[in-house]
């Protein structure tokens, strides 16, 4: 690309001076459309990091820093790294001017479906030999971020899915989307879904999405105040679209300032709750997933009849 006009040889080579101040406006007028269309390049091309996984695809354009979780041969389950993915767009997203929001969404019929406890896929063995193996999860990142991020669930959206969507600043829904709690069928206690759940649903229903594992359709969902738009799936995309419009009409400083006030009403998680939990009982969990068969609890049901017996 060329800035303004190329000379002649010598002053005044190829006219008068009326021809030349007739060039210096035209020149003038380039330069303006230039910067004015570099400003806009800017905005839109801005070219985005490596995330470190294969399976969040990320591009920038018109303020909008768009995250696509593409897994679906494994219902987009998170690696480690899919995860990590998600809090290096939050830490990028909140240093870059040009981003305004953060629109993630899935792949297929699957928003996204929790951690993968089979481990299978991309591993990288310096999160495996991390001394905080909470390190990577992106869900503060994701509430510090100033940007606001907008969570488009295209179908399902079940435990560490629903972490994310709950997390994120503006949630809307396809009619197709479904929601549901099952870690403690695994012996897994989500140490970043209590609080949330509960500022959404209230304290009974999130007790019994907990303790039942039930699932939610996507209307039950808006009822219960799980998200905060249900449209027709073919819909999604343009109503995800107009949200994003109206969130950059907003003033940046000032829509930063309100997430920050929700989000300071939220206690921080608590990763010491994997703690209190016995180390085999979180073993069984995992294996009877990845085996397809029920859990053989210790210290459950038997533990619980002895508790009776003795009183």
């Amino acid at each position: 690309m060329r800035l303004g006009r190329k000379c002649g040889s010598g002053a005044g080579a190829g006219g008068d001076d009326a021809d030349e101040e007739a060039d210096d406006d035209v020149d003038g007028e380039r330069a303006v459309r230039f910067n004015a269309g570099m400003r806009s390049t800017l905005r839109t091309m801005t070219d985005v990091p490596d995330l470190g996984s294969r399976h969040v695809e990320a591009a920038m354009a018109d303020g909008v820093l768009s995250l696509r979780i593409n897994r679906p041969e494994r219902r987009n389950a998170f690696t480690n790294e899919m995860y990590r993915a998600l809090k290096r767009a939050a830490i990028w997203a909140d240093r870059e001017s040009v981003v305004d929001a953060v629109c993630v969404t899935g792949t297929d019929q699957w928003f996204a479906a929790g951690g993968d406890l089979a481990r299978r896929g991309e591993e990288d063995p310096a999160l495996e030999s991390e001394w905080d193996p909470m390190d990577h999860f992106p869900f503060r990142h994701i509430e510090r971020c100033r940007k606001l991020w907008v969570a488009a669930i295209n179908g399902v959206c079940h435990a560490g899915g629903l972490d994310l969507a709950l997390h994120c600043d503006v949630s809307i829904a396809s009619d197709r989307a479904t929601f549901r709690v099952p870690e403690l069928l695994r012996g897994l206690p989500d140490p970043f879904l209590p609080d949330r759940l509960v500022a959404a649903v209230g304290v009974a229903r999130a007790r019994f999405l907990f303790f039942t594992a039930s699932e939610l359709d996507a209307s039950t969902a808006l009822a219960a105040g799980l998200v905060g738009d249900v449209v027709p799936h073919d819909q999604l995309d343009e109503r995800v679209a107009w949200t994003l419009q109206q969130i950059r009409r907003c003033g940046p400083s000032a829509r930063s300032a309100i997430k920050s006030e929700i989000n300071r009403r939220f206690p921080a998680h608590d990763p010491s709750l994997f703690h209190r939990i016995p180390v085999e009982e979180i073993r069984e969990g995992m294996a009877s997933f990845v085996e397809k068969r029920e859990p053989r609890w210790v210290g459950g049901a038997q533990h619980a009849q002895g508790a009776t017996s003795d009183d």
